[in-house]
């Protein structure tokens, strides 16, 4: 494993742009993504002035990583004066916006059902909730640690999905408002009521805009793709790598997490095929990434990383590459 990297094998590139807003790490299931999501973060709020850690798994880790309980709401994490964590869930910021038109009686389920018959829609309108509420808060930069990659790759074309959804829910607005006003009067709604939820559609589709913008601006936005040395979750990188070219998100930088180092004199034979596997992938990941990607290599630990002062630990692993003691 001793491939002399074309690019430095650390996340200080990630450290040293200033500009950067929204940094996403994210991956194949259990391959430490929420582990370098805080070890990122824990690495960044020393340089930067404040840094959110939000995560979009609903499987939500971040309170078991840091020994902490976060919520929906920013929450500061022990031990730090400038990073704040919060975890949310999609769905339920959803949840909430059909419970608050439901209140809206026959107009506030009407604009429900038409929502509701958009592809993709029910998710996309939990994203936009999460991307209202994080626009309102003033951090220099925010870390997604992300679902596992199917998950992620469906919240990353959220924008255009719900472009695409309000565009078509507005020019609606536009054409029947009138008309719908006189039923809902009719019915007994409150007045102006479509109006108010028209606007809060109108509202809800510049945000998105403005978001789908910083993402596609490699100054603002990067994607730190997180895999371990095995075939299924190289293949998965790649496919991330494609689709994130494809969304035209920028992506340099893949952590190879897990890595075996075992000791010269180990006669450990399970040891011994291991590194071989994991050998024969990270030629094929250097083959694949190294001439444009940033290759971080970590090792696979003998006890968990939980807590801040073991992920303060860790996290300098991101920025000094490791070195096996023999």
């Amino acid at each position: 494993m001793d491939h002399e990297p074309t690019l430095p094998p650390t996340l200080q590139n990630v450290i040293d742009q200033t500009t950067l807003k929204w940094i996403f790490c994210g991956g194949k299931g259990g391959v430490g993504k929420t582990t370098t999501s805080c070890s990122l973060a824990i690495q960044l709020a020393q340089v930067r002035e404040s840094v959110l850690l939000i995560s979009t798994d609903p499987a939500h880790n971040l309170s078991d990583a840091f020994g902490q309980k976060f919520n929906k709401d920013a929450t500061k994490v022990n031990g730090f004066d400038n990073l704040y964590a919060m975890e949310i869930d999609p769905s339920s910021s959803l949840q909430e916006m059909v419970e608050q038109s439901q209140d809206n009686g026959m107009m506030g389920s009407m604009v429900q059902d038409l929502a509701f018959t958009i592809p993709g829609v029910d998710e996309a309108m939990g994203f936009a909730e999460i991307m209202k509420h994080v626009k309102s808060m003033q951090y220099s930069v925010i870390v997604f640690d992300t679902a596992p990659t199917g998950h992620t790759l469906r919240f990353l074309s959220f924008p255009s999905v719900l472009e695409k959804a309000l565009g078509k829910l507005s020019a609606l607005g536009g054409r029947i408002g009138p008309m719908l006003s006189q039923i809902s009067s009719m019915m007994g709604g409150q007045p102006g009521m479509q109006d108010d939820l028209f606007g809060k559609l109108e509202g809800m589709r510049e945000v998105i805009n403005e978001v789908n913008t910083q993402f596609k601006d490699p100054e603002k936005t990067t994607f730190i793709c997180v895999c371990i040395s095995e075939f299924l979750s190289l293949y998965e990188t790649e496919r991330l790598v494609q689709e994130l070219t494809t969304y035209e998100i920028d992506t340099h930088n893949i952590v190879i997490n897990q890595l075996l180092f075992p000791k010269k004199d180990s006669n450990c034979e399970h040891c011994r095929v291991r590194t071989a596997m994991q050998h024969k992938y990270l030629n094929e990941a250097y083959e694949l990434y190294d001439e444009f990607f940033h290759i971080i290599k970590l090792p696979l630990l003998t006890e968990e990383v939980r807590g801040p002062e073991k992920l303060k630990e860790f996290s300098k692993m991101l920025v000094e590459p490791y070195k096996p003691s023999n």
